[in-house]
């Protein structure tokens, strides 16, 4: 999947007290139904399953937990998370007007209902096509990632 337009990316603190990645979401579609989030590839840095992380937050507590969509409430968590460090975003992250992308997609989850003006999640390894701009998300993570 790949497409340009607005790009969020930010460190996530995925592992306490000091495992991060890089986080980027984006929206694509008909009027962003669509959304992107993914995880930026950093040279030593292990890669990370969203999923997995969502999951450890529980987030059927806040979102349900839908019959016949296990997976509703991790994807709901996930947009959340970028879609919040858009509207509030944290000191290092970068916020991208026009940026090309590529996302090597993993899963698709369709929610069934719109939530943070999307229907469906796109998850997978997330890159950005102008290499300056992609060292310039590598650059997020704080000094202690890894």
């Amino acid at each position: 999947m790949t497409g340009t337009g607005r790009v969020t990316v930010l460190p996530l603190l995925h592992l306490w007290p000091d495992r991060y990645c890089v986080l980027a979401y984006t929206g694509t579609g008909a009027f962003g139904d669509t959304a992107v989030v993914g995880c930026a590839p950093v040279p030593g840095v292990p890669e990370v399953s969203l999923l997995d992380v969502a999951a450890r937050h529980e987030p059927q507590r806040l979102y349900g937990s839908p019959a016949g969509r296990p997976e509703f409430a991790a994807a709901c968590w996930l947009i959340c998370t970028g879609w919040s460090g858009r509207g509030t975003p944290q000191p290092r992250s970068l916020d991208l007007r026009a940026a090309a992308w590529a996302l090597d997609t993993e899963r698709t989850i369709e929610l069934g209902q719109t939530m943070y003006g999307h229907d469906r999640l796109c998850l997978g390894r997330f890159t950005l096509v102008d290499e300056a701009l992609m060292g310039a998300a590598v650059k997020v993570l704080p000094d202690c990632a890894g």
